[in-house]
């Protein structure tokens, strides 16, 4: 069985917590060690692991903004790429301590990888993405005339930056990803939704959502199931209202249906959806989302919400 797994951003760092290294690297061992605990790694798996970049670019991004005065400030599709490759580094480091830990002869390779996106994507015109961490509104309006960003409210959370997310249109390193997890390599791709390059593999100035990349990549290298891990157990009708319901297996065209009925927001659980409507379409057999402390329950079909074609 081959299967994509999406790990969110609390699968990395949680609310409120700092962006250290230590925090980063505990939380990925914990995160890895419920992947075991749900035989994600057992033989029969062939499995790829995506991530996402979110608050880690965007704090490269105020790095390089506070800084420029002193060193040059890098564009946004390599910011991406820096983050990629210490996110990966994290990941397969915790990766590699759980597998021994399980005794487990698995081979990992993490891969920087390169997304098509198109640079006349209307996306790019108008920010939805949010990068960084929240923030007050009157925080959030200063960055804005500060680094040129747009801000938005993000889920009733608190108020982000926002950058522009193109659609993704080809991994360009899938073909690699697929031929590696076919001989039983655990693979690491896709990070923060990719690189954005266009047709001519010039960066784009934007961030890829990691779920639309995911679901994209899925498809690509036939992967039976993907996995959106998030910090809900379920993905919810009516969310945050006293009539919230959970989803717990739905048909796409039913979840089509709510998603057009506005129950998903933008920034948050709507590009999940979107996701796996897009997965389940191109072929794809299954989506589970859940969060990472309900995978166990979620795979004896106790737990999480199953989408199927």
């Amino acid at each position: 069985m081959k299967v994509v797994v999406a790990l969110g951003g609390n699968a990395l760092r949680r609310k409120g917590e700092g962006f250290d290294y230590e925090t980063h690297y505990e939380n990925a061992l914990l995160t890895f060690r419920r992947l075991a605990e749900a035989g994600f790694f057992s033989p029969d798996r062939k499995v790829v692991i995506t991530h996402g970049n979110g608050p880690q670019v965007g704090m490269e991004f105020m790095r390089h903004f506070l800084t420029r005065d002193r060193y040059p400030m890098y564009p946004l599709h390599a910011l991406t790429a820096s983050t990629q490759g210490w996110i990966g580094y994290i990941l397969e480091q915790a990766l590699r301590k759980v597998l021994r830990e399980l005794r487990l002869d698995r081979e990992i390779a993490t891969l920087v990888t390169l997304v098509e996106v198109s640079p006349s994507d209307p996306a790019l015109k108008n920010p939805e993405k949010p990068i960084g961490e929240f923030l007050s509104r009157e925080k959030a309006q200063e960055l804005s005339i500060l680094t040129g960003l747009q801000s938005k409210e993000d889920a009733n959370r608190g108020w982000r930056l926002v950058v522009g997310s193109p659609r993704p249109l080809k991994v360009l390193n899938s073909r690699i990803v697929g031929a590696l997890a076919e001989v039983g390599v655990i693979v690491i791709a896709v990070g923060g939704g990719g690189v954005p390059v266009d047709g001519k593999f010039s960066g784009v100035s934007a961030v890829i959502d990691k779920d639309r990349a995911s679901a994209l990549l899925a498809k690509e290298i036939g992967a039976d199931a993907l996995y959106i891990l998030t910090q809900v157990p379920y993905v919810y009708i009516n969310y945050g209202k006293p009539s919230q319901k959970p989803l717990r297996k739905v048909r796409v065209e039913e979840l089509e249906r709510y998603a057009k009925e506005g129950h998903f927001a933008p920034g948050s659980m709507l590009p999940k959806v979107e996701a796996a409507i897009d997965f389940l379409r191109g072929g794809g057999k299954r989506v589970v989302i859940t969060s990472p402390e309900y995978l166990t329950e979620a795979e004896r079909g106790e737990a999480g919400t199953v989408i199927l074609p």
